[in-house]
């Protein structure tokens, strides 16, 4: 598809797609040419790697669920900036089985008498619905997410939903009474099924439940850790530390040459998850500590301990100071950070520079088609 014959009609009133306006090829452009700009002065940005797949790629969507004036209950995304639900039927960016099980819930809400929330004043049932398929085994989970615990027909609700899409393979109810833009809540009830889905990436398979973190373009995602472990040049007697480690999947895949990995994860959810992708891939090298990755690093620099390699992969805001600081004192002979945020990237190289680092290799990554977003993987190599 080109810029001339987008079909999304919400793009304009969405704001998740902020590069619609431009082809693909296009697209690609301005990344290398953003990236160049905030990069560049660090050493060379190599071509950005693409799939070049810009549509249905994402395998994590969420729908909130709300009325309008005239009482018609619609499903899709807030408004850039706003509470305001703008209806979303199909998504361009969004996996297509996973749209059509939320149309269909959104009809059967009617059918079933259910209702949905009002954050306003609180009452309603039925909040969000987040689903997550996985590419490589045709799995798909479906999270219900409530404001209250009390699920009216919820074993007649879940038999129909599944005669509908035999392609969901478990559900979910999810608690969320509070007034909060998070989408999830602590409580939840496995309604069928395992309450998990497993993917396969790269010759490992992963489990993933609602809470824990999985890239949302898989052929994408191949990309770039592919690029990652590349640059990390893992040796046999390496000692490893996969720092904001998610479900584990980079230390994962690092284990198979590092004598030893450290996974460093602060999300509990995702710290069982990575326990449990470890014993379904037969993995014994690895230690998993649930812990903020900055006090981390903070303690073992204190007590002395040394790692070979540091593989960082930090939020949006990018590393913290402190945490920087606990790499250079832990003095890896390479570190490879991989970045969602090209501008804190930026800031973060420059104190990496100042302390007795050198970048060697900067790789873009088009991990989100049509957004304005860029991942890069940047080799990072002890003078």
């Amino acid at each position: 598809m080109s810029k001339s014959d987008f079909p999304c009609p919400a793009a304009k009133k969405c704001g998740g797609c902020q590069l619609t306006n431009m082809s693909y090829e296009e697209q690609l452009s301005f990344k290398q040419g953003r990236a160049v700009k905030l990069l560049g002065k660090f050493g060379r940005v190599e071509r950005i790697l693409s799939t070049n797949k810009p549509f249905f790629y994402r395998n994590k969507v969420q729908a909130a669920f709300g009325r309008t004036r005239s009482g018609e209950i619609i499903s899709g995304v807030y408004q850039s900036s706003t509470h305001n639900i703008v209806k979303v039927d199909r998504c361009y960016i969004e996996d297509k089985k996973a749209d059509a099980i939320i149309v269909t819930i959104r009809k059967m809400l009617k059918e079933f008498k259910l209702t949905v929330y009002n954050e306003n004043n609180g009452t309603g049932f039925l909040r969000h619905v987040l689903i997550k398929t996985a590419k490589n085994t045709g799995e798909v989970m479906v999270v219900l997410v409530t404001g209250s615990r009390e699920f009216k027909s919820k074993n007649a609700f879940c038999t129909e939903l599944l005669r509908r899409h035999p392609e969901i393979t478990t559900i979910i109810q999810n608690v969320n009474s509070k007034f909060t833009s998070l989408v999830l809540g602590e409580e939840q009830t496995v309604l069928f099924g395992s309450g998990y889905i497993t993917d396969v990436l790269m010759g490992k398979k992963f489990i993933i439940s609602p809470k824990s973190f999985y890239q949302i373009n898989p052929e994408a995602t191949v990309l770039l850790y592919e690029t990652a472990l590349k640059f990390a040049d893992i040796k046999a007697a390496d000692t490893v530390i996969d720092a904001y480690a998610g479900v584990g999947t980079i230390g994962m895949l690092c284990s198979d040459k590092a004598k030893e990995v450290i996974s460093v994860e602060m999300n509990p959810d995702a710290v069982k998850d990575a326990k449990k992708n470890a014993r379904l891939n037969n993995i014994e090298n690895m230690s998993f500590v649930c812990a903020d990755a900055t006090e981390f690093l903070s303690e073992l620099a204190k007590e002395g301990d040394k790692a070979d390699v540091v593989i960082m992969d930090p939020p949006r805001a990018g590393s913290t100071l402190k945490f920087m600081k606990s790499v250079c004192v832990l003095s890896p002979k390479t570190v490879v950070y991989v970045s969602c945020n090209p501008e804190t990237l930026a800031r973060d190289l420059n104190f990496f520079v100042k302390n007795g680092y050198k970048v060697k290799k900067i790789q873009p990554v088009d991990m989100f088609p049509n957004t304005s977003h860029i991942e890069t993987v940047v080799l990072i190599s002890k003078i």
